[in-house]
């Protein structure tokens, strides 16, 4: 059956217009361009939190257990004098860092190798002091003598122990030897701390859940 137009045309099978007056026959479905999604903005690296200088105190009960620790090393290094204060200070930053996970910077390095120092201070002062008090027991130095007679080592320790026990009798010498004691451990577990932060900073962080081993 042939289709007409309003304006009597007839109009050939699936006519979209007229071919003599241009009236459309039937509405034209246009296709909306498809919208691609733009692709999300890449992903922004997040740094680690970074430690704050003033939480690095007697409450951070991390800093304290990890000073420990690095105090209790460098103590057990006193063979290797100094450089052992020096890297009791860098493993606690280094310990530090992989416990709490975070970036510490040269301030709370410093604090946490000052902390180090600290108790690396105690232990020597007590290992110091229960020595003086064996020397000084009783018939001690004697039985030492008998020893040393012919062992040459052995006699220039007897007499660096002898200088010892003579320094400690006058207080303001014992006084002057625990401060600059102090100051020279302390001074190089701030520099061990100064350098584990500034060397771990360069390190990746830890993965999560990374622990002390």
């Amino acid at each position: 059956m042939h289709e007409y137009c309003t304006c009597g045309a007839q109009l050939p099978p699936d006519a979209l217009f007229c071919h003599k007056c241009g009236k459309p026959q039937r509405e034209i479905a246009v296709e909306e361009p498809e919208i691609i999604p733009a692709p999300p903005p890449p992903p922004v690296p997040q740094e680690a939190p970074k430690v704050d200088p003033a939480s690095v105190n007697f409450h951070n009960r991390d800093a304290l257990k990890i000073a420990l620790l690095a105090a209790a090393l460098a103590t057990f290094l006193m063979f290797v004098p100094y450089v052992n204060w020096v890297v009791g200070g860098y493993f606690a930053v280094f310990f530090y860092r992989r416990r709490t996970r975070k970036t510490v910077n040269i301030a709370a390095g410093v604090r946490i190798g000052w902390l180090t120092g600290l108790m690396a201070f105690v232990m020597a002062a007590g290992i110091f002091t229960c020595g003086i008090l064996i020397l000084r027991s009783p018939g001690f130095m004697e039985e030492l003598k008998k020893t040393a007679h012919d062992n040459q080592w052995f006699q220039q320790s007897l007499a660096t122990a002898q200088q010892t026990l003579t320094a400690t009798q006058n207080t303001s010498t014992v006084i002057a030897m625990l401060a600059f004691g102090f100051i020279f451990v302390t001074f190089l577990c701030m520099t061990g701390g100064l350098l584990g932060a500034v060397l771990t900073g360069a390190v990746s962080p830890p993965r999560p859940g990374g622990k002390i081993v």
